[in-house]
């Protein structure tokens, strides 16, 4: 039986990242810089010595961009692709496309603070944390964690909120804690699992 190796990565920086917008299912492509962390995720990757069988991706360019990036870097474009919207970044609704500064201006800091770092409390028109687990997680379990566990070593290039809620999953995090829990774009997060599906080593490779 082969390892039972789970890689999550959060896409490169986006071009409305650098811009302070709210970007949730709206379609940015990837900055300059953000080129860079996809190809230099794919490069710590290929230190680390890793290889992969299947991939995972959103339907949103930033994600896909970014994992056709690390692939590539690391020779092994020709791997399946399993995209879907599942993995999407949280929908940010009325928000969507808004400067967080016009955003704190029109509804009040505070007010804008809830929507974005509360787990239950979602923005006008938009999802919450809750609801963004709600549909991810059930994808996770029924179509990627099945692969992990069959010894295919699986990589899944998403977004900010929709690997939070995994990452809550996997490291068995409270709602408080996964609001702290920072994800650095471009930075690969190493899980390797135990048959039961749980945990059994993690390794951040950020820096």
């Amino acid at each position: 039986m082969s390892e039972r190796l789970l890689v999550l990565v959060r896409h490169g920086q986006s071009e409305w990242n650098l811009k302070n917008l709210f970007t949730g299912w709206k379609d940015p492509g990837l900055t300059e810089l953000g080129v860079k962390e996809a190809i230099g995720a794919g490069r710590k990757l290929k230190e680390q010595g890793l290889t992969f069988d299947v991939a995972f991706t959103s339907v949103l360019t930033r994600a896909q961009t970014t994992l056709d990036l690390a692939l590539k870097e690391m020779g092994q474009t020709g791997i399946p692709i399993t995209r879907n919207l599942a993995l999407n970044e949280r929908d940010y609704g009325d928000l969507s496309g808004l400067n967080k500064d016009d955003a704190r201006a029109k509804w009040g800091e505070e007010q804008v603070l809830i929507w974005r770092r509360s787990y239950d409390v979602p923005p006008p028109g938009g999802e919450s944390l809750k609801d963004t687990l709600a549909r991810t997680l059930p994808y996770y379990v029924q179509e990627i964690l099945p692969c992990v566990l069959r010894g295919q070593r699986t990589l899944v290039a998403a977004h900010g909120n929709s690997l939070r809620a995994l990452i809550m999953v996997l490291e068995k995090l409270t709602p408080d804690q996964i609001l702290k829990r920072e994800l650095g774009t471009g930075a690969p997060v190493v899980y390797r699992l135990n048959p039961d599906s749980t945990v059994a080593s993690v390794k951040d490779l950020a820096g």
